[in-house]
């Protein structure tokens, strides 16, 4: 079985191809650079370098948010404009679960958390110790919240994801758990997890078609907001002129 995963929720672009337990390869890039310039190129590279056959492909496992509005787009547009182009199934795979299935058998919880700004994160909360286990999904919280959430469940936890690096000093004020960073090399978004996970989901049927892929955001967009904000504002102008 052969998965090619893409990876680009957030500043990380990343592109890797999983062939049974064995990741063939990884090409990860976090560095100021727009996805629409780097992951056709990373994956056209992989490509090249192990002598990939595209249409030998079982899937396309992509990181299905939440994330930057932005960069999930270019990376559903990629696995969709790929899926069809090659009649491949997509597997929707959500991008913190992906990231928390990177740190595999440590004691207690794993937070994967992304930045959200304004102390808001995108944060779920997991174990994977013999099996990987989701104790919350993905969702939209404000840091104080999830500190209090934390202290809840009271267990050990270790954190990753750049929310860890934004929010860490904060969380450590506001929690009474033991918190730790993961290291370097598993606290940002990989298309290597994103394949793995991704593989699991396709042995269990949990596939879409490219054209019905959709990504997760989450939220609305800052531009649907003020949209919204600014047709509130024309509404109760309309009803104090009608007084």
């Amino acid at each position: 079985m052969k998965i090619l995963g893409i990876e680009s929720a957030s500043m990380t672009a990343s592109a890797a191809v999983l062939e049974d337990d064995h990741l063939t390869a990884e090409y990860t890039i976090d560095y100021k650079k727009t996805h629409s310039q780097t992951l056709l190129p990373m994956i056209a590279e992989i490509r090249d370098m192990i002598q990939l056959d595209l249409d030998t492909l079982d899937a396309i496992a992509v990181s299905g948010g939440p994330g930057s509005f932005t960069g999930l787009r270019i990376g559903s547009a990629t696995a969709k404009g790929l899926g069809l182009a090659l009649d491949k199934k997509l597997i929707h795979v959500p991008t913190l679960d992906a990231m928390a299935y990177q740190i595999f058998g440590t004691p207690g919880l794993i937070c994967a958390l992304m930045d959200a700004r304004k102390e808001n994160v995108f944060a779920g909360i997991y174990r994977n110790q013999e099996k990987f286990e989701i104790v919350k999904p993905a969702c939209h919280i404000n840091i104080h919240e999830l500190a209090a959430l934390l202290n809840q469940l009271d267990e050990p936890v270790i954190l990753t994801g750049d929310g860890a690096d934004a929010y860490l000093m904060q969380l450590r004020e506001d929690s009474r758990v033991s918190l730790r960073r993961a290291p370097a090399f598993a606290c940002r978004a990989r298309a290597g997890a994103v394949a793995a996970l991704g593989m699991i989901y396709y042995k269990e049927g949990r596939t879409e078609t490219a054209a019905a892929h959709v990504p997760d955001y989450l939220r609305v967009s800052q531009a649907e907001r003020q949209l919204a904000e600014a047709e509130q504002k024309m509404a109760a102008g309309s009803s104090g002129d009608a007084l």
